[in-house]
């Protein structure tokens, strides 16, 4: 009896992971195509920005009116407005 349950003993793999420190973003190097990354031109990415903030500066006023709107509801209600 005792010498099958050191037969599954020894069979058990014990996984070891090492930690080399690195992290998710530092997959980079995992790509099967190995084709270099075209750089983008200054003019494009900031034109990209500005249209992307374009559409978020309404959304963020109408957050920060809201939550002012809260926070004066609150001090009124804690009588101290």
């Amino acid at each position: 009896m005792s010498e099958k349950k050191d037969e599954k003993k020894e069979r058990k793999v014990k996984i070891v992971y090492y930690d080399d420190g690195s992290t998710v973003a530092d997959m980079q190097g995992t790509r099967k195509d190995k084709t270099p990354r075209q750089k983008v031109p200054f003019r494009e990415r900031a034109r990209t920005f500005f249209t992307v903030m374009k559409k978020m500066v309404i959304p963020m006023l109408i957050t920060l009116a809201a939550l002012t709107l809260v926070y004066i509801i609150m001090l009124a209600a804690a009588g101290k407005l």
